[in-house]
């Protein structure tokens, strides 16, 4: 059986990709699952300094497989951040090389993106979706799940991203709203039902607000994102209970 890859892009910055990159690889492990975690492009990190793949690994609190194949000091598109710095772009078709070589090895391959889908990462243009393009070029298996905001405005960047997907033809596997508000307002609640409809895919867990903070994290992992995410939240329940309708 060949390994999952799941590519882990978001609706923009800051949006909570690495904890949920971080949950699922939680909830994975728990699941008895071999995972393995790849940064193609980390930007805004010095040398020697811990990037998202270690706290992916500081919360998952698992044996992870961790790699991370550019870094760039400035916190700018790894294109930009690459030519300021002077260093070399990274090429579509290393990360699916490289993807390849852990799915290999491993049953889950979490691929975190920057940014959103369209960040550019090299000269070219080329951006996460052309990674996933690529690993999908080999035979593999990869699909895109996407982490949104829950809050108003959030409609508009899941469906463009959507669409943007559709158009390459590649898979959305499902949206997780990265940091689901302790206080919700009314958007919050109207876009549990909305943004399935606007991903034209399911929506697969809400993570809490401050979640990074919680003293057993992969138990809020697993109660946090849905059974095709390996852990036990429900959806309809969710927005049964939280949603305006």
């Amino acid at each position: 059986m060949s390994a999952r890859i799941v590519f882990v892009t978001g609706t923009g910055t800051e949006v909570g990709k690495t904890v949920t990159t971080a949950a699922v690889a939680a909830a994975a492990l728990r699941a008895g699952l071999r995972v393995a975690v790849l940064k193609p492009g980390q930007t805004g990190v010095a040398p020697g300094e811990a990037g998202d793949v270690e706290e992916v690994a500081r919360l998952a609190g698992g044996p992870l497989t961790l790699r991370e194949l550019s870094r760039y000091p400035e916190p700018l598109a790894p294109d930009t951040a690459a030519r300021r710095a002077g260093l070399p772009y990274l090429a579509a078709e290393d990360v699916a090389r490289a993807v390849a070589e852990l799915a290999d090895r491993h049953d889950l391959v979490l691929v975190e993106g920057a940014g959103g889908l369209l960040v550019r990462y090299d000269g070219q243009g080329r951006t996460l979706a052309d990674q996933a393009q690529a690993v999908r070029g080999l035979g593999l298996p990869a699909e895109v799940l996407l982490v949104a905001t829950a809050g108003l405005g959030t409609l508009n960047t899941t469906a463009l991203t959507a669409e943007a997907l559709a158009a390459r033809g590649l898979p959305l596997l499902g949206v997780v709203v990265g940091a689901w508000p302790r206080s919700p307002g009314l958007a919050d609640r109207c876009n549990l039902a909305d943004l399935p409809r606007a991903a034209a895919a399911p929506l697969l867990g809400a993570l809490p607000e401050r979640a990074a903070g919680a003293e057993d994290f992969p138990a809020v992992a697993a109660a946090s994102l849905a059974p095709g995410l390996y852990g036990r939240w429900d959806a309809a329940g969710f927005t049964a209970e939280h949603g305006a309708g």
